[in-house]
């Protein structure tokens, strides 16, 4: 394909969660019909596009179904199977490709990309076998265990300090391929969002500061300064190294750790718009989600301009539980805040852990929307920050 698709198209999406539904809703502004697939009845993206297929990420019929009403893919989650996007790409423009999600799903070569990227990263070992995993450095202990594979969220890590607690974690990880990182001092974490185009060109959101508790994703802050310029820069650059050596098309979130020494290193990506960049629904001129269509469907890339400071707050289902007893949290309060903008996802129940939406606030000045962040924040029983 080398034409770009107008409007009146059809984009389709692997994935029906809440990242599939933001990128419908773009899209369908943009005039773009929509297909997703996604075996979930109730998919949060499925329940706004204009088709939903409802059928298993590898079943052909599936697939087949997704070809014929749409004329180019994308993914809104990192673990849709790599076979099932390289089955699509035989027919439809796929972004993005196969090859760069499977680097994606797998910490040991998503981190030696890195290396061939020259771009830093926290020292580490891959085990898969007993002998590596007698083979480790000492120097890497203490350090985080990681699953290879199918890791998000926090899920599929442990912090072990000694061999003993190593032996053990991989054993509770039932000897799968793992990483084991050396645990580095952290001041902050970050990320860039960066959108390739089929042409190479290459735009990006601000740097996002990020505030994950019990590794999820809590609080993003964007706005002058949120991170010193040299690690802002150095991390705008490398995103974009990142992305040009996978010859990525399509939206990139780039995560780093910014060390209590000063220094920059990557810890991973996702292959798809990301949780911290939602603020740039309402607080950039093109969102996220604007870029992954514009990406997918090869228009030109603008470059995203903020106009307002941002704090965005992820709304876990733990709030609907506070007290103790299920409730429906204060919306009409938090909403008669200024700037402040809803984001709930359509699911059905809420539980411990799960995203069910997103609050984000806007405002003139960086003190006036952190204080409202923090009013709203309150309000909802989410931890100061």
């Amino acid at each position: 394909m080398s034409a770009v698709l107008q409007p009146g198209s059809t984009l389709g999406v692997m994935g029906g969660g809440q990242l599939g539904r933001m990128f419908i809703h773009a899209a369908q502004r943009m005039g773009y019909f929509t297909a997703v697939l996604d075996p979930d009845a109730d998919s949060p993206a499925g329940r706004v596009s204009h088709h939903h297929i409802r059928a298993d990420y590898l079943d052909e019929a599936g697939l087949a179904r997704l070809v014929e009403c749409s004329d180019a893919v994308t993914t809104e989650f990192e673990n849709v199977p790599a076979q099932a996007l390289e089955w699509l790409a035989r027919s439809r423009p796929v972004s993005p490709d196969a090859q760069a999600v499977a680097i994606a799903q797998d910490r040991a070569r998503e981190k030696a990309h890195f290396v061939r990227c020259g771009v830093a990263c926290a020292p580490y070992a891959v085990i898969e076998t007993a002998e590596q995993l007698a083979a480790i450095a000492d120097d890497l202990l203490p350090g985080i265990l990681k699953t290879a594979r199918l890791g998000y969220d926090g899920k599929g890590q442990e912090r072990v300090s000694t061999r003993t607690e190593l032996a053990a974690a991989w054993e509770r990880q039932s000897r799968v391929p793992c990483v084991l990182e050396k645990l580095l001092p952290l001041a902050a974490e970050c990320s860039v969002v960066v959108a390739r185009g089929h042409d190479g060109a290459m735009v990006h959101l601000p740097v996002q500061r990020n505030l994950h508790r019990a590794g999820i994703l809590a609080v993003t802050e964007v706005y002058a300064n949120n991170v010193p310029d040299a690690q802002a820069s150095q991390a705008i650059a490398s995103a974009k190294a990142i992305a040009e050596g996978l010859g990525y098309v399509g939206v990139l979130c780039v995560e780093f750790f910014l060390l209590a020494d000063g220094a920059l290193v990557v810890n991973e990506i996702a292959p798809r718009p990301h949780n911290s960049g939602h603020w740039s629904i309402e607080g950039s001129d093109v969102s996220q989600f604007e870029l992954q269509v514009r990406t997918l469907a090869r228009l030109p890339l603008a470059a995203p301009r903020q106009h307002s400071p941002a704090v965005m707050l992820n709304l876990q289902g733990d709030l609907w539980f506070a007290g103790g007893t299920e409730r429906t949290p204060p919306w009409d309060a938090v909403l008669a805040l200024p700037g402040t903008h809803l984001h709930l996802y359509g699911k059905i129940s809420a539980r411990a852990g799960r995203k069910m939406g997103h609050l984000t606030v806007t405002g003139e000045t960086v003190a006036g929307v952190r204080a409202v962040a923090l009013q709203a924040a309150a309000l909802l029983g989410i931890e100061a920050f």
